[in-house]
């Protein structure tokens, strides 16, 4: 499933790890507790319950009756370009809690380095310099978390490094124009 949905009332299966958006402070959702899922992209899972806004790792995606989400078919790159690329798939898979949009259509990646390690090609170092919609979000740390945790899922990853940066700051012009058209703000 990779639409935003507004599902009717699931009770969770089982106690579930939650980040409350846009605060990003971690906690637990008990098992009986009764949410609604807002949005799955990538592989996490947007829901609210009892008028709070959390995210769920699709890891948990099973304590609401779904699969986990997650890519497990990645191919090793053998150049730069195809390195690049491969990162670039990844980091589409990310997406904001609150806007179904994934970050790099959102225009939250400023610059995406990939460079071989190694003579070989076999290695890659990747250097990432993102922001966020806002500089007060709290949702900051776990992001970037999100952003080197799948970059480093490609096979030859040897070395990730994701900061964020907030100038120039973030604006809608940033954002892709199928990404407007998606958020209906064009």
């Amino acid at each position: 499933m990779d639409d935003p949905i507004d599902s009717g009332p699931i009770i969770l299966q089982r106690d579930v790890p939650a980040t409350l958006v846009p605060l990003g402070t971690a906690g637990t959702l008990l098992q009986g507790t009764e949410v609604r899922i807002t949005q799955r992209l990538g592989s996490h899972v947007t829901v609210v319950s009892e008028g709070r806004m959390y995210r769920i790792d699709g890891r948990y995606a099973d304590a609401l009756g779904l699969n986990d989400g997650q890519r497990q078919d990645i191919p090793a790159p053998t150049t730069r370009e195809e390195a690049e690329n491969a990162v670039l798939e990844q980091l589409a898979t990310c997406y904001d809690p609150e806007i179904p949009v994934n970050i790099v259509e959102l225009g939250l990646i400023y610059r995406l380095d990939v460079q071989p390690t190694d003579a070989s090609g076999a290695a890659w170092a990747v250097d990432i310099d993102m922001t966020l919609t806002a500089p007060g979000c709290g949702m900051g740390n776990i992001l970037t978390a999100e952003v080197e945790d799948k970059v480093r899922r490609i096979p030859g990853i040897a070395r990730v490094n994701v900061e964020l940066v907030w100038d120039p700051p973030w604006s809608l012009e940033r954002m892709s124009e199928a990404a407007r058209l998606q958020a209906g703000l064009w």
